[in-house]
């Protein structure tokens, strides 16, 4: 599975646009299944509301894309909705936009500005993180070569995450995956190829990313 975006964390925005409250909720959801529970909590939760517009992109490169205007006006809120998921190139995401009508149309045009402004706000406030694939890699050396691989790990960008001392020092690193060539590379040029190496479990970490 390659590196992908996603929701930084679940929540909600509102929007009060010409009297209309668009209260926009977003979740990681992982299967299809699980979007579509999303958003029939919402929906049972807002049954109130006018509207409970919905959008989700599940699975690699889009591979699940779905979109309801929920009685709005074809094409003016579900898919407004998913353009901007996909234009933030987001995976494994649902939202649904709540509308409790203030009593002022908007026009198509309003429509789509409002049911998009609503998603886009709500990441801002939300975020978006890059989950990308690292492995744990253990690098054992000698205690004199030790000193200078310390001192080389912690001027890299590589990520230390424990020192274990026995008759030799184990140094485990979290190295991103599409990086271990080149971790091995400087490694070895740090310790004049004085080490060993043992390669441990696969872990995603997740990097904040600019909205």
């Amino acid at each position: 599975m390659k590196n992908f975006r996603t929701l930084k964390q679940n929540g909600q925005y509102e929007l009060i646009i010409k009297k209309s409250s668009f209260i926009c909720t977003l979740a990681r959801t992982e299967t299809e299944e699980e979007a579509q529970q999303f958003i029939d909590t919402l929906k049972k939760e807002h049954w109130k509301a006018n509207h409970n517009c919905s959008a989700y992109l599940i699975g690699e490169d889009g591979l699940i894309q779905r979109a309801s205007d929920d009685g709005e006006p074809s094409g003016t809120a579900g898919v407004p909705m998913l353009e901007v998921l996909k234009k933030n190139k987001l995976q494994n995401v649902s939202a649904v936009v709540t509308r409790y009508f203030g009593g002022i149309k908007l026009g198509a045009g309003g429509l789509i500005r409002a049911y998009s402004s609503a998603v886009s706000e709500t990441l801002k406030e939300l975020g978006i993180v890059e989950k990308r694939r690292h492995q744990f890699i253990q690098i054992t050396v000698s205690y004199p070569m030790s000193g200078k691989l310390q001192n080389a790990l912690h001027q890299s960008t590589y990520r230390l995450e424990s020192i274990g001392y026995t008759d030799q020092v184990t140094f485990t690193c979290l190295v991103e995956s599409e990086r271990i060539h080149t971790f091995e590379k400087e490694i070895t040029e740090w310790t004049s190829a004085q080490f060993s190496q043992s390669n441990g479990a696969e872990a995603w970490v997740e990097v904040p990313i600019d909205v």
